[in-house]
């Protein structure tokens, strides 16, 4: 299958890496400064399954060799999925299936709105990986998993010829006939991570330690689950139970990827994890002060971006 990935940094380009290394057919959809990086460097990866070094990948700049592609991986932050979007129109095809690996669920209608829900298709993935200023990819956890699925359910001729192109690999790719129900669940753990990581500023550990930060923490797991099933969401019986044994599993230095953007002074995903069930919340009547708290002290800090009013 023709392989084309948004972007080549620390989730499609780990990814990406991978079914290269199998002998897939694999773009990357870059930016120009990128494609320099990469025709200098190679796609070049560091992990604890195995190192990876290709020394031309394949990539191209948007509008650059228009053709239908067979599936287009979008791995982008949610702010930049507009921009995404209008990128990759020329590539998508009568065929083509779009995956997306966001956090969240909103995402979905914008991809179905611009491209029809027969050609969106449901995905997520579980990995800690980053980026480095040089362009390396350094992926250091033993969970590197991508799950995908036709998002009623079924097991399409297509959907398997997906799940062939990406069998075989050094990474995890599994076909999920609830990949709705599974994207749901990772949102509502996400959520509830990044929304206490970033209230507290600190790893989960000492949240978890201190008897009115785990409170919160329950408070905060079961205000989202209370609305995600309000608006129709396809939790399983006891998906907040089974969230809140995930969090007190995870190392006791475990940060979210979102406390880490604002430790940057980077913008955050708030509106998109956040924001969108706090629209829900207010169509819905259900009160949400621990997630209300959370998405006001991401919007606080966001404003202060560019005004060095922020503290590190």
């Amino acid at each position: 299958m023709k392989i084309l990935i948004v972007g080549a940094g620390a989730i499609g380009g780990y990814f990406g890496g991978r079914l290269l290394e199998k002998g897939e057919d694999v773009t990357f959809l870059v930016r120009q400064k990128r494609q320099q990086q990469l025709r200098e460097n190679g796609l070049v990866v560091e992990s604890i399954h195995g190192d990876m070094h290709f020394p031309k990948p394949k990539t191209i700049l948007t509008g650059e060799n228009v053709e239908a592609y067979d599936v287009v991986l979008v791995s982008t932050k949610s702010y930049h999925l507009d921009s995404a979007i209008e990128s990759i129109q020329p590539y998508v095809g009568d065929e083509t299936m779009v995956l997306p690996l966001l956090n969240g669920i909103s995402h979905l209608d914008m991809l179905t709105e611009a491209f029809g829900a027969e050609k969106v298709i449901g995905g997520l993935c579980f990995i800690e990986t980053t980026l480095a200023q040089d362009g390396e990819i350094v992926q250091t956890s033993p969970i590197h998993d991508l799950v995908f699925g036709v998002r009623n359910g079924e097991k399409t001729e297509r959907i398997l010829q997906l799940e062939e192109a990406f069998s075989g690999t050094k990474a995890s790719f599994r076909l999920s006939e609830k990949i709705e129900q599974e994207m749901w669940h990772k949102y509502l753990f996400i959520t509830s991570m990044s929304g206490i990581t970033s209230l507290f500023r600190s790893p989960i550990g000492p949240i978890r330690e201190q008897e009115h930060g785990w409170k919160t923490i329950e408070r905060l797991v079961h205000e989202a689950a209370a609305i995600m099933e309000k608006i129709g969401a396809p939790l399983a019986s006891g998906a907040a139970e089974n969230t809140l044994a995930k969090i007190k599993e995870i190392g006791h230095g475990m940060k979210s990827s979102l406390q880490r953007d604002m430790e940057k002074s980077l913008l955050t995903e708030g509106d998109h994890l956040f924001g969108y069930l706090l629209e829900n919340t207010e169509q819905s009547g259900l009160a949400a002060p621990i997630l209300s708290a959370i998405y006001a002290n991401v919007k606080i800090f966001e404003s202060g971006l560019g005004t060095g009013k922020n503290p590190r």
